[in-house]
């Protein structure tokens, strides 16, 4: 086992992925190559199926947050698991449509969404608007008013939360882009605009504090803010707030530095303090939304490259250049993210080279990461890194005109391709000449 229990190495030393040789798969499939566990994703979503309405009540109801990674299969497993959805643009809106996912399962989130697709949104039948300010408010208003109908919202609260994450991916602070502060009295304000507008129907409140988060306080934090604040909206307006979305956050293990989580026990910790405070505050316990992501898939997947040059520089370091890159994962680039190679094809051998692994775009800033012990490389080794499930096909791009990886399930023995590798020809597809 390294890392996970899915990921293991084989009698010829190769690294495996749900029990499949994964240099097998790379000559199968060709490189780089997205995999992932199928078997995995579905017992994440189980455990937070069963967790919430175990500790949380019979209502309680987990979103796949899918901007972690969006194609049209995953929604298919999320629908199969009993999920909702959590959609942030009108891609995911089309691809979730697309797969059949029910509608009324579906929140829909972002901080700008347009008029079109708001219309897109209430023509699909999405359930539950997240509304994240007051000009969104008016916009939704005006529209369910000319359609006759009345769109079932919760608003983005922001608590003021500093869960000690990387900066870029902190969401609840007070001077966030996302939502409405508390502190600052404007949370107050667009609850009592939603209470007067028309053609909405105001369910609940939404937070969410940020992502790779290791411990429960900050969510208890959260809790507190927000279960005070449902106090208050009782005792200001005689509004019963009646849902609670506690957004999700919770961290993933990537190399062998980090915690393990354990997702059951982290959603009854944080259930028993939600009941105390609703208790404590003289409130009905709402029903509680969470939105996991990152922590449903990130495990589930591994990225297989081509190793290409094996570049040491003495006294200085050492390079293993890959036929990938920040095009299918730009998350280091981006956050310094941390991950775990090997060479698949020798997994089971001493990691004792050093190296830093180079992307093969034009871009001294594309690397996967620095100062890796892994095994020596060979040019035309399969190199694995392991958890890359989440932020990697949903955040690639076609940087120096690079086709994007195909994507490629595992399941009990089996590989089928989930998402097509891109050819030259899709590169193209969209120019006028």
């Amino acid at each position: 086992m390294i890392l996970y229990d899915h990921i293991d190495t084989n009698e010829k030393g190769h690294l495996t992925i749900g029990g499949m040789d994964t240099v097998e798969l790379a000559k199968k499939h060709g490189t780089p190559l997205y995999v992932l566990d199928e078997n995995v994703i579905r017992r994440q979503c189980r455990i937070y199926r069963d967790a919430a309405t175990r500790y949380f009540g019979e209502g309680a109801l987990p979103l796949y947050a899918s901007k972690a990674l969006c194609f049209t299969a995953i929604y298919k497993i999320a629908a199969e698991e009993g999920m909702g959805i959590d959609c942030v643009s009108g891609g995911e809106l089309y691809t979730a449509k697309r797969a059949g996912f029910p509608a009324e399962r579906i929140y829909f989130h972002g901080n700008n969404k347009t008029d079109k697709d708001i219309s897109d949104a209430m023509d699909m039948g999405v359930g539950t608007f997240v509304v994240d300010n007051t000009d969104e408010l008016s916009a939704v208003s005006a529209e369910a008013v000319r359609r006759g109908i009345t769109q079932r919202i919760l608003l983005r609260i922001t608590p003021g939360i500093d869960p000690h994450t990387h900066r870029a991916i902190i969401t609840g602070n007070v001077d966030s882009k996302f939502g409405n502060a508390i502190v600052t009295g404007q949370a107050m304000d667009i609850v009592k605009k939603a209470i007067a507008a028309e053609g909405v129907s105001l369910a609940g409140l939404h937070c969410h504090i940020g992502s790779q988060i290791f411990d429960i306080e900050p969510f208890a934090d959260a809790a507190k803010i927000m279960t005070e604040f449902i106090s208050q909206i009782k005792a200001e307006c005689g509004y019963i707030i009646r849902e609670l979305n506690l957004g999700g956050g919770l961290g993933v293990r990537y190399t062998e530095y980090d915690r393990e989580v354990d997702y059951a026990s982290a959603i009854r910790d944080i259930a028993a303090v939600v009941t105390s405070l609703c208790e404590k505050n003289g409130i009905q316990m709402p029903r509680v939304i969470l939105e996991p992501g990152r922590s449903l898939v990130a495990a589930s997947g591994i990225t297989l490259y081509t190793v290409g040059g094996v570049k040491e520089i003495p006294g200085f370091k050492n390079y293993i250049s890959v036929d990938g890159g920040m095009p299918d994962n730009p998350r280091y680039a981006l956050y310094q993210s941390q991950y775990t190679a090997l060479i698949a094809n020798r997994a089971t051998e001493p990691r004792d080279f050093r190296a830093t692994l180079a992307g093969r775009c034009c871009e001294s800033g594309d690397l996967l990461g620095e100062d890796m012990d892994i095994q020596r490389p060979c040019r035309g080794d399969t190199l694995a890194v392991l958890v890359t499930g989440a932020y990697n096909y949903s955040m690639a791009s076609n940087y120096n005109r690079l086709p994007r990886p195909a994507v490629v399930m595992v399941r009990d023995g089996e590989d089928r391709v989930a998402v097509k590798r891109e050819t030259y020809e899709d590169l193209v597809r969209n120019d006028v000449i």
